[in-house]
């Protein structure tokens, strides 16, 4: 099931690029050519991951399979996470703006506010087809099979393999993808929910692209209102990866899965700890046949036919029973 979905995934991407880029031809929307392809993309993975688990369980509820469970804490998450997606590159970006090595500029016109507002609704379906594809039934069915820990490096490197692929990608770049993969993974792990994933991955794709102005994995073409080069060691600015590049992302990355571990203590406890069931074990224990026998023994001494009881006179029988004088 595991490989089946993931093969959909696959399938779907090309599928949901095609029809997105014949529709904006048709229609003369080039702008929107990325959000129609992610909106394609989550229909095409939601139906496809519904009709794999229908064979698997039917009747199964479709927030359910695909990792979106209705919650009271949902929009908790979610702002959780993007709150640790946004922290996490806004540290990342601070030591280049520091250095001297980002050069921006600033569009200002009307056109260019209305692709922000455009990049904004794309990054956050993105976000969503991304954690459904990586984190969702795929991820759920891989626990299944090999369990969490060993599923989560295996997703992680796919991760890490599938967003660098066709990029100017650097083994620095591929380990960052990796462990940016592991942090949202471990936010699967606490929450069994995606709310938190997304919510970060948004905050991670937003940051970096629409308010910074910098490649998000080698792509440029989310930056409108802001644009930024960043001109230095490839270390420090990542080159054409971005922050997806430089070495302090992958130091951050790792402090996040701490930071999702310590802020998801009271959804792991609600979400992710087994149901208790009551039950119980039959008690009654045979006795030993060498008891058995001594309580038969005992019950043939105690028997009234074992013995004569003898009833003594109710008087006293040193004393005649005639009245004195």
């Amino acid at each position: 099931m595991f490989a089946t979905s993931l093969t959909w995934a696959v399938a779907a991407n090309l599928i949901a690029a095609r029809a997105a880029r014949g529709l904006a031809v048709r229609f003369q929307w080039s702008d929107g050519y990325l959000l129609l392809d992610a909106v394609f993309l989550v229909f095409l993975l939601a139906m496809g991951f519904a009709v794999l688990e229908g064979v698997v369980e039917r009747g199964a509820p479709m927030r359910r399979t695909l990792g979106l469970p209705r919650r009271p804490t949902a929009g908790a998450e979610w702002a959780t996470g993007a709150a640790i997606g946004w922290g996490t590159v806004l540290l990342a970006v601070l030591p280049m703006a520091l250095g001297g090595a980002l050069h921006i500029r600033f569009w200002l016109e009307a056109r260019s506010w209305w692709l922000a507002g455009l990049n904004l609704a794309t990054a956050a379906v993105l976000a969503l087809g991304s954690e459904m594809a990586f984190r969702g039934y795929p991820y759920k069915r891989l626990i299944g099979a090999i369990g969490p820990a060993w599923a989560t490096v295996v997703m992680s490197v796919v991760f890490g393999v599938a967003v660098t692929y066709g990029q100017d990608a650097t083994y620095l770049s591929v380990l960052i993808a990796i462990l940016l993969g592991a942090v949202l993974c471990s936010a699967w792990l606490r929450t069994h929910g995606l709310w938190l994933g997304w919510g970060l991955r948004f905050a991670w794709i937003v940051g970096t692209g629409v308010v910074f102005g910098l490649p998000v994995t080698g792509v440029d073409n989310l930056s409108t209102v802001v644009q930024t080069r960043a001109i230095g060691a490839r270390w420090l600015t990542g080159g054409d990866m971005g922050v997806e590049g430089a070495l302090l992302t992958a130091l951050l990355l790792v402090a996040a899965i701490g930071v999702v571990v310590r802020v998801s203590g009271d959804w792991a406890w609600d979400y992710t700890r087994p149901v208790l069931i009551p039950a119980g074990y039959p008690m009654d224990v045979a006795a030993p046949a060498a008891h058995v026998e001594m309580e038969r023994e005992a019950a043939a001494v105690a028997s009234p036919a074992a013995g004569l009881v003898q009833i003594l006179p109710s008087t006293p029988q040193g004393r005649s029973v005639e009245r004195e004088g």
